[in-house]
């Protein structure tokens, strides 16, 4: 049995080249429309296998679409086909329910691959976006893990220093246990409370005890960002 698809883009020209290309490989394109509005009604009256959109539409745009075809259709496997290697159309696709997230300028067989993936199960991004992918990842991990742990931003040296500050330590006591110049401590003192929006040691020490942090010059906790 063919897969059934819906296209909807606001080119005229690439859905009928778009359409032709697909129905070659036996996918069954049950409409191709240029708007988001008449593409819902579509989805209402009819059985597909997977919905094709567009990021960049009038009126509607692919982000909108795609969030009023998850609302009432969850299960519905949507793929987004765009020219935006843009990080923030990515992850907001993605975010917002996209199962594919794929690229106009792709070899057809590909696109056909990834469309069959899609349908399968599979999320599926273009493979030229893999670097967008990643990047837009270790930004979600660093911002996760600084909600998670304040400390998150020290280096080791700091998060080392903010413990002896949290024991009450000068700064002449703790250049002497870490083998240090005043100086060097101070340089150290102010880069904390930079890093962590505060305006005196004081209130740092108070941080550290408050999440928790171990009272010794040597506990390291993991995941430090250096």
């Amino acid at each position: 049995m063919n897969e059934r698809i819906l296209l909807i883009d606001d080119h005229t020209l690439f859905r009928a080249g778009l359409r032709d290309l697909l129905t070659r490989r036996k996918i069954e394109v049950v409409a191709d429309v240029g708007n988001g509005s008449e593409g819902v009604k579509i989805i209402d009256d009819e059985q597909l296998d997977i919905v094709l959109l567009d990021m960049r539409m009038p009126e509607m745009d692919g982000i909108s679409v795609l969030k009023v075809i998850k609302a009432a259709h969850p299960d519905l496997p949507v793929a987004m086909l765009t020219t935006s290697s843009d990080e923030s159309d990515l992850v907001g696709a993605l975010r917002n329910g996209a199962q594919g997230y794929l690229l106009k300028d792709m070899e057809p067989d590909d696109l056909v691959v990834a469309l069959r993936d899609i349908i399968s199960g599979k999320t599926v991004v273009a493979p030229d976006l893999a670097p967008v992918l990643a990047s837009a990842v270790q930004g979600d991990n660093q911002e996760k893990a600084e909600k998670e742990d304040p400390f998150a931003v020290l280096t080791p040296r700091e998060f080392e220093i903010l413990t002896l500050l949290a024991e009450g330590q000068s700064n002449k006591v703790i250049a002497r246990n870490l083998g240090i110049s005043d100086g060097t401590v101070k340089l150290h003192v102010k880069a904390i409370l930079r890093k962590l929006n505060i305006s005196s040691r004081i209130t740092a020490a108070v941080m550290a005890v408050e999440h928790g942090v171990k009272k010794s010059p040597i506990t390291m906790p993991p995941k430090r960002v250096l």
